[in-house]
C-alpha cells in the first residue's frame, strides 16, 4: 500500500538467524541506508561477516553456513554459455492486517504457450509481476491485464526489449488514465520480470523488489523509489515536487507510480511522480537459482539476504516454489506486517538448490617459547 496511512510502524525487527551475507550487490547513498535504520526497517546494505580469531568458531560459522546452504562456487565460462533455466514458479497473496486487498499479480512460466499465434519471437520465454494498489484496485487490475499486451504489441519487441517495456509502461499508464469508466485517482507500483532463454530484465516503478538468489547471496535486481532516496529526491524538486515526512507533495509514500492522475499533469509532461521504470538485465547462470519477487509488505519486515537465505532452505528440504513463496509470507506475518502481501518465487532449474561442501582450511599457529612461558605463568597464578 502505497497511500498515506496513520498507522505506527512496527516495533524493531530482529532477524535471528536468516540474516547472513551481504544483503544487495546494488550501490544505494549511504543517506539511504541512514534513514531506513531510523525507520525500523531492516537496512538493505549489511556486511555481517567478521573475522573470527579462534578456530573454533571458524569451525562454527562454517557448519552455520552449511545448514543454510550458503556456499561459495565458481562456474566456468562453459558452463554459463550452456545453462539454459528451467522455470517454474509459484506465488502466495495474503491480505494482512489490512481492511482490503489492493495487490494484484501475474505469473506465466510459458510465454510462448500464453501468447500463441501473436508471438515474435521464438526462445523460450517468461513473464511475472507484482502490482501494489493504493487508493483502490483499478489501476492495480488494469495493469495486470494490459501490461504484457503493450509490451509484446510495441513496436520495438523484440529486437530491442528494453525500450518497448519502458514504453509500454507509459502506454499504459496513459491508457489508464482514458479508461471513464475506471477511477483514475488509483494507483499501483509495477515490477516486471522478463525472461527469454538466459536473459532476465526486470522492470520497477515503485516499492516492489525482485531479489535474485545466487548461490545462497541476495543481489538485488531493484531499486526501492522512494521519495527520500537521493535520486529520487533531487528528481522531484527539479520538477516542483516536495517531499513532507517521507511523502511525495504529502501524498504518497513511492516515487514512481503507475495511475494517481490526480497527482500528474497533461500526458507526456513532466511531473514528480513518474511512471518511467528502471530496468536492470543480467544474464543468468547455474550459480543463480532463483528469484523472489514481493511487495512492499514483504521488504518492510525482511531484508533481502534474510528471504533469500529462508528460500534456499525451504527449496532445499520440499523443492516447491509455491510453497517457499508461502513460508515467505507466513513469516512476514509473524514479524507483523502493516500491509498486504505478495510473494513470487521463480526458479531455474528443476532441482532443488545443491548442498555443497565447504572444505575446512587447517590454520597452523605458532607461539615462541617466551610466549609460552609468559602464558604457563598467567595460568598459574590463576
Amino acid at each position: 500500500m502505497a497511500a498515506r496511512m496513520d498507522i505506527s510502524p512496527p516495533l524493531a525487527i530482529i532477524e535471528g538467524a536468516f540474516t547472513k551475507g551481504n544483503v544487495s550487490d546494488m550501490e544505494n547513498d549511504n543517506l539511504d541506508n541512514e534513514k531506513q535504520v531510523t525507520l525500523g526497517k531492516p537496512p538493505r546494505h549489511l556486511s555481517v561477516m567478521q573475522h573470527c580469531v579462534s578456530s573454533g568458531r571458524m569451525i562454527a560459522e562454517a557448519n552455520l553456513e552449511l545448514d543454510v546452504g550458503i556456499v561459495v562456487h565458481k562456474s566456468s565460462s562453459d558452463e554459463k554459455t550452456e545453462f539454459l533455466p528451467v522455470l517454474r514458479s509459484g506465488s502466495c497473496a495474503e491480505i494482512g492486517p489490512k481492511q482490503f486487498m489492493e495487490d494484484e499479480h501475474i505469473c506465466i512460466d510459458d510465454l510462448l504457450g500464453h501468447l500463441e499465434t501473436t508471438a515474435k519471437f521464438t526462445s523460450p520465454g517468461a513473464f511475472y509481476g507484482v502490482f501494489d494498489g493504493h487508493g483502490g484496485t483499478d489501476a492495480a487490475v488494469f495493469i495486470r491485464e494490459n501490461i504484457l499486451k503493450f509490451i509484446v504489441e510495441d513496436a520495438h519487441f523484440p529486437i530491442c526489449v528494453e525500450k518497448a517495456i519502458k514504453s509500454a509502461f507509459l502506454k499504459a499508464d496513459y491508457a489508464f488514465a482514458d479508461a471513464s469508466s475506471l477511477d483514475i485517482s488509483s494507483g499501483t507500483t509495477a515490477l516486471a520480470a522478463l525472461i527469454f532463454g538466459r536473459t532476465l530484465i526486470i522492470a520497477n516503478a515503485g516499492d516492489c523488489r525482485a531479489v535474485l538468489g545466487r548461490r545462497g547471496r541476495a543481489i538485488e535486481m531493484s531499486k526501492d523509489h522512494k521519495p527520500n532516496c537521493t535520486s529520487e529526491r533531487i528528481r522531484i524538486e527539479k520538477l516542483g515536487g516536495v517531499i513532507y515526512d517521507g511523502y511525495l507533495n504529502g501524498q504518497l509514500s513511492v516515487a514512481r507510480a503507475l495511475g494517481d492522475w490526480h497527482m500528474k499533469g497533461p500526458k507526456g509532461s513532466a511531473c514528480p511522480l513518474s511512471a518511467e521504470p528502471e530496468l536492470q538485465e543480467t544474464d543468468l547462470s547455474e550459480e543463480d537459482e532463483f528469484l523472489i519477487m514481493g511487495c512492499d509488505g514483504l521488504w518492510d519486515v525482511m531484508s533481502s539476504q534474510c528471504a533469500v537465505t529462508m528460500a534456499r532452505k525451504e527449496l532445499m528440504l520440499h523443492n516447491d516454489p509455491e510453497r517457499c513463496s508461502r513460508e515467505l509470507v507466513r513469516e512476514a506475518l509473524k514479524r507483523n506486517t502493516c500491509d498486504n502481501l505478495t510473494v513470487i518465487v521463480v526458479c531455474f532449474s528443476a532441482d532443488p538448490p545443491p548442498r555443497i561442501e565447504i572444505p575446512q582450511t587447517r590454520v597452523r599457529r605458532s607461539i615462541s617459547s617466551e610466549g609460552l612461558n609468559l602464558l604457563k605463568g598467567v595460568l598459574d597464578c590463576n
